[in-house]
Parts: C-alpha cells; structure tokens; sequence
C-alpha cells in the first residue's frame, strides 16, 4: 500500500511537472524488474527437486489411456536418446502391473516395429495376452493366425489358449488344444494347466483326467499347480481313490521337492480326518507360508488340507479369505467347504453355506449337486456327514425344486 501511495503521488507531481514523467517512468521500470528477479529467485529457491527424465518416467506420467506411449518413445528417440529391449520388457511389465494395458501394448508394437530382430517368443506371448486385454480374444486370435510360422511356438500356442481359457471359451480352447497336439512343437505343463483350470471354471471336473493322461502321454512332467488343479477336481467329486493315487504319485515324483512332500504326507483327507498326528499340523502352516506366488496353492486344496487336520479355525480364516477376493465364486467352492464343514460335524455353518449357495448370483445352485455329494458321502462311509447331509436337504431344499 504504501508503494502504491508513492506512485500515485509521483503521477500528480508529473502531471504538474512534465519533465519529472520521464524519471516516473524510469522508477516503475526498475520496480518490475527487481519484483521479476525477486519472484524468480524464489521460485528457484524453493521449488522441489526436478524430477527425472527419462523414457519410463515420461510414460507414465502420461496417466490417461487415450494419451499416446508411442509419441512419448517417438520424441524420447527423436531427442536422440537410445531405447533398448530390456528397458522396454521391463517398462510393458510395470504397466501391466498398473492395468495400463494399452500403454504396455503400444510399446509391444514399438518393439515390434523397430526391433523385430531381436524379439524372443515370450515377447510374441506377452503380446497376445495384452492384445486380448485391450481388443478381446477374437483381435488376438487374428494376430497369432497372421503371425510367421516361425514365430508360431510353444509360448505364443500357449499364450492363445490362456486367452480362451479367461474367457471361458470352452469349445475353442479344446479344438485349440487338439491343434497343440497335433503340431509337432514342445510344451510344458503350463499349457496342460490352462485347459484344467478351464474345465474347473466351468465345472467339467470329468474332462480334467483326460488332459493328465494326454500330458502323461507326451511325457511332460507335471508341477506342482498341475497337482493340485488334478487334486482339487478329486476333492470336488470326494474320489477318495483318486487323491489317495495322486498324493501317492506326488511322493514318488523325481522332480518333486520338500514341499511337494510335506502335502504327499497329509494323505487320507477326508476318509481318514482326526487321524493325522499333531505334529504333522505345524508342517502344513509352514509350507503354506514358504509356497512360492507360482505354486500358490489354491483355497480350496488348503481347506481340505485343514479338514483333515480337523482344524476348523483355519478353514474360517481360508473360506473368508477366498469370499474377499476378487475371484468368481463357483459349484466347486461351495461344495468343498460344505463338504469339510459337514466332515467336522459343524452342522451351523454347512447351512450358512448352503444357504449363501442358494443366493448366490455367481453360480446356479443345483440340488442334483447336493444329491450327488450325499452319493459321495454314503460311498466313502462317512455316516456322520451322510446324515448331517440329508438334514439341510430336507430342510433348505423341497423336493420339488430337484426336479
């Protein structure tokens, strides 16, 4: 205020006394530009450290999907900066991880486009995967089918059939599947897996045999994921032959490790429950925490795990946990912890489940499914659980609604 006082006192001297506006003029000029200075070297001062420039930081500072990763690598290499493969698998990898799928496919293309050479068949695979989360399965199936026949190798076959497999395409993925058995190309259990975790998305328990025996054919040694999808289909339809057959083979497996061992102990699961010896209960809790992201086991193997070693507590904190994740609950989930609950004579919260199965919106709810667990029962001797059974049959589902 009292600048502003002073100049206007200046403006009425100049109006008397022309000759004094021309120093005015002089003094407001050297007050912007000491204010400008002034403002500037604090702006300096204070500013944050700027922050770095290179190619992935500019990328995803891009944040919207519509803005462009190709310009952004455009201009990067046009500053005359160079991009190498590595960087750019690694910055495809992070975007994926943040769901930003189409940054990650634009680079894909750029690798493709100016680097083609130097691809490996993942690069292909990681493509296909990320064309199908952008576009759909139909503009991936497009892109392997125009891909060189050279290019077209176990990865990329797999790659295809996983994007039929999360789709649910059943019929798709199995005249694929009848192409990767007629192609003369090397494959690893990994492909095996994704047509049984399709069949155990859908419910086709029955199918899941036949791709262990195609897989056996071909000599492809099974892993630890491939064991429990084959366990947990067992589990599902109680074949206790079935999980005795293939703990047993588990425990004879040449590739098999210490952890593969401590499950082939815990055998009998459910025909045999209370019979597992205590010291055996701290193993299974310490192979769950030691199992790697890859050979994750899945909910429902570790809930029959648990019923066996009759521990109720943790088959609570499993069936909780599986209900607060983001995955599709299905018939087969409901069935092994109904079955486990009813093992365990916990006749409350069978009901609980059987009612929430009945509600449920992501999976119809069949009472022939509950007669053909009632069949299970009664085969494998488990008085108990057989009539526990017939209870909330009788009581939660009137006869008419099995018709």
């Amino acid at each position: 205020m009292a600048i502003r006082s002073l100049f206007g006192n200046l403006r009425r001297k100049c109006r008397q006394n022309p000759p004094f506006c021309q120093l005015l003029l002089e003094e407001k000029r050297l007050w912007r530009s000491f204010s400008s200075n002034a403002f500037n070297s604090d702006l300096v001062e204070d500013s944050p450290s700027t922050p770095p420039d290179d190619l992935k930081s500019r990328i995803f500072r891009l944040r919207f999907p519509k803005r462009s990763a190709t310009a952004a690598m455009r201009k990067w290499v046009g500053e005359g900066n160079k991009v190498t493969l590595s960087e750019l698998r690694q910055i495809s990898k992070e975007l994926k991880k943040s769901l930003r799928y189409k940054h990650a496919l634009e680079i894909s293309e750029w690798m493709v486009t100016h680097l083609e050479s130097e691809l490996l068949d993942s690069d292909y695979a990681v493509r296909i995967d990320l064309m199908t989360k952008v576009f759909g399965v139909d503009a991936a199936e497009r892109y392997f089918e125009e891909l060189p026949l050279n290019v077209k190798t176990g990865e990329t076959y797999t790659a295809l059939l996983h994007s039929y497999a999360g789709a649910k395409l059943t019929e798709r993925a199995e005249k694929f599947f009848e192409r990767i058995k007629e192609s003369n190309l090397t494959f690893g259990a990994l492909t095996y897996n994704e047509m049984m975790t399709l069949y155990m998305s859908v419910g086709q328990l029955d199918k899941i045999s036949s791709v262990v025996e195609e897989l056996k054919r071909q000599k492809v040694p099974p892993d630890l994921f491939t064991y429990n999808l084959w366990i947990s289909a067992c589990a599902a339809t109680l074949d206790i032959d079935g999980l005795r057959r293939i703990l047993d083979e588990m425990s004879h497996d040449s590739n098999s490790n210490d952890g593969w061992v401590t499950y082939a102990k815990l055998t009998d699961i459910y025909v045999t429950t209370g019979h597992l010896v205590n010291s055996e209960s701290n193993s299974l809790v310490e192979a769950d925490k030691r199992i790697t992201q890859r050979e994750q086991i899945t909910y429902d193997f570790l809930i029959i795990l648990y019923t066996g070693l009759r521990n109720k507590q943790r088959i609570d904190e499993i069936w909780k946990s599986l209900r607060m994740t983001s995955q599709k609950m299905t018939s087969r989930n409901y069935i092994c912890i109904l079955s486990s609950y009813l093992i365990l004579g916990q006749l409350k919260e069978a009901e609980e489940v059987l009612g929430e199965w009945k509600q449920s919106t992501a999976t119809d709810f069949d009472i022939s499914t509950c007669n053909r667990l009632l069949d299970a029962f009664t085969k494998a001797e488990l008085t108990d659980a057989t009539k526990s059974l017939c209870v909330l049959i009788e009581k939660n589902c009137p006869m008419d609604e099995s018709k």
